[in-house]
């Protein structure tokens, strides 16, 4: 039930990466005595079984062709559309920003002027920093 719960938690999630890495990881997923036979899901139309190790690995790889009918994982799990989640982020190029200081004391992490005391304790706004308390 727990897991059935968080799963679905998971399918919330926008990137068809993050669910997909979830339900390959159940795939594998045993049960003490739990393994049985059942038909293998497939788009090309091909019938055959195959020994299941538990009804959670069964149930995933269900959800997996549900998604491959729907064109969002392929067969094996990985997403055919990526959405950002999981992908590496890309640097910005720091052109011709400036950023405004703000009145503090210098950060000994970060070294911007952007110390302040915040509920008893050194803080830096722009790095988030805790120094000194007290």
């Amino acid at each position: 039930d727990g897991m059935a719960r968080l799963l679905s938690l998971d399918m919330r999630v926008m990137d068809p990466g993050w669910i997909g890495m979830k339900l390959r990881k159940l795939l594998n997923v045993g049960e003490p005595l739990g393994h049985f036979m059942a038909p293998v899901p497939s788009l090309s139309g091909e019938r055959r079984q195959q020994i299941w190790p538990s009804t959670v690995a069964y149930v995933a790889r269900l959800i997996i062709h549900r998604y491959a009918m729907l064109g969002v994982l392929d067969e094996a799990g990985m997403p055919l559309v990526e959405m950002g989640l999981l992908q590496a982020p890309v640097a910005k190029s720091a052109g011709a920003v400036t950023v405004q200081a703000m009145a503090g004391r210098p950060c000994p992490e970060c070294g911007n002027h952007t110390m302040i005391h915040k509920d008893g304790c050194d803080f830096c706004t722009a790095c988030g920093y805790v120094g000194q308390c007290g």
